[in-house]
């Protein structure tokens, strides 16, 4: 029988869990808050470039190469030259919310990492360069600009100001020099189109599904489309005590009605699959002044196109009527859209056949939150796969995935990764010469 990446003539390759479950609490503690349990580590801030080092020293460590790209990416490579070979891309990001949790992005990074890494310890000569990727501020939490790396990757960071700035209104200039990167050569990061022959994200689901259905692997099919909004109220400042309620013009009460606006979007009307505002600041804010402006993002998202644009048609209708209703002037800027993206099939099966070869049940879903594989779907074809979520939470302290779902998605993603090698053109380099037996 031929030998095969997937199927060698010992036993088939599997991901060092001892090792990956080191790394997930090892990256856990860095900007961990011990108060509250939580990790904070926005994009581009000493504790997302102190992560970077981490993962980047474990990789050169390993034998591995790693370079921060004009980005602020992160890429790991087995040290051996692409040449005029795609690359089999993997990874996800390391920057979190506030007081987030520790897998978010990390656990896809640092599984990616295992997958690197294993191939380059069984001496793999694959037709495809295996990279791991650690995109840059895909949350925006600190620089209001989701997504980044990705995008960047990707060669979708269209119309930046010139001189972009984050949510204090500091230079991001400042703080991307300082992880290695680049404002003036971004051009450098883009991936051409054909250069990446599939990327595939691990990632925990953030949801509580698959934990109710009692599922071990998730094989996703389609991610959201989100439409993300700022919306600005402009009424009238005033004393609380002395302004009477006919004729007050005011901010906060149109708020609330802006709130109310956009759960009924999708709970009432059932225009999109979630409607969520998520953030509200009101001037001057303070106890006894009505409000005179306010300001809030509404977030809506949903995997289906045409469904996400009536949704957001519907949201600024009500807005105009609230408007009208309230006597306030209210603006709409559009921070983010994302268009939903459907998975790749033969990448799909392909995750399928690898969770039900290690005997692990599988379901197919939808993400609901995004993720950078919708960014580099531009460039290649791409699929994820989910483990379940304890309780079903994310983007808290209280974010956990059992350590078995966790080693069991890593060897999902090991299968996968040796599995769409395989499938390579047979152009490439013959696989029944590699060198997997070779121990390093």
């Amino acid at each position: 029988m031929t030998e095969t990446l997937l199927q060698p003539m010992t036993r088939p390759l599997e991901i060092d869990a001892e090792r990956l479950l080191r790394r997930i609490r090892e990256l856990a503690a860095i900007g961990a808050d011990g108060a509250t349990g939580g990790i904070t580590r926005p994009g581009f801030s000493p504790a997302d470039r102190e992560a970077q080092a981490y993962v980047m020293g474990e990789a050169r460590r390993a034998g591995l190469s790693a370079a921060v790209d004009a980005a602020g990416n992160v890429l790991v490579r087995d040290g051996v030259p692409a040449g005029e070979r795609p690359a089999l891309l993997l990874g996800s990001h390391l920057d979190t919310v506030v007081n987030g949790g520790p897998l978010d992005g990390a656990y896809g990074v640092l599984a990616a990492l295992e997958v690197v890494q294993c191939c380059a310890e069984a001496g793999l000569e694959t037709p495809y360069e295996v990279v791991a990727a650690a995109f840059a501020n895909e949350e925006g939490a600190l620089f209001p600009q989701p997504f980044w790396g990705s995008m960047a990757l990707a060669g979708r960071l269209t119309d930046l100001p010139k001189e972009p700035t984050d949510r204090h209104g500091r230079p991001l200039r400042d703080a991307l020099k300082s992880t290695g990167g680049n404002l003036d050569a971004l051009g450098s990061a883009v991936w051409p189109v054909g250069s990446i022959a599939a990327y595939l994200e691990l990632h925990i689901e953030q949801g509580p599904v698959l934990e109710r259905a009692g599922t071990a692997i998730g094989v996703v099919e389609a991610i959201t489309g989100r439409a993300l909004l700022t919306v600005t109220i402009r009424g009238s400042a005033g004393h609380s005590g002395t302004t009477p309620m006919e004729g007050r013009r005011d901010a906060m009460a149109a708020a609330a009605r802006v709130v109310l606006a956009a759960e009924g979007i999708s709970r009432g009307q059932q225009l999109c699959r979630v409607a969520t505002v998520g953030r509200l600041d009101a001037e001057p804010n303070t106890p006894n002044t009505i409000a005179g402006t306010a300001t809030m993002t509404v977030d809506l998202r949903d995997t289906g196109p045409a469904r996400l644009d009536a949704a957001e048609r519907a949201l600024r209708d009500a807005l105009r009527r609230i408007a009208a209703q309230t006597g306030t002037d209210i603006s709409v800027t559009a921070l983010t859209h994302s268009a939903p993206v459907a998975t790749d099939q033969g990448l799909r099966s392909a995750i399928a056949r690898s969770a039900d070869e290690l005997g692990l049940s599988r379901m197919a879903l939808p993400s609901g939150a995004g993720h950078d594989a919708q960014i580099v779907a531009g460039i290649g074809p791409i699929a994820m796969v989910f483990v379940p979520s304890i309780g079903g939470v994310s983007h808290v302290p209280e974010e956990d995935t059992d350590p078995a779902h966790l080693i069991g998605g890593a060897n999902v993603l090991l299968r996968t990764a040796l599995r769409t090698l395989d499938a390579a053109p047979r152009h490439r380099p013959d696989l029944s010469t590699s060198h997997y037996l070779e121990q390093r």
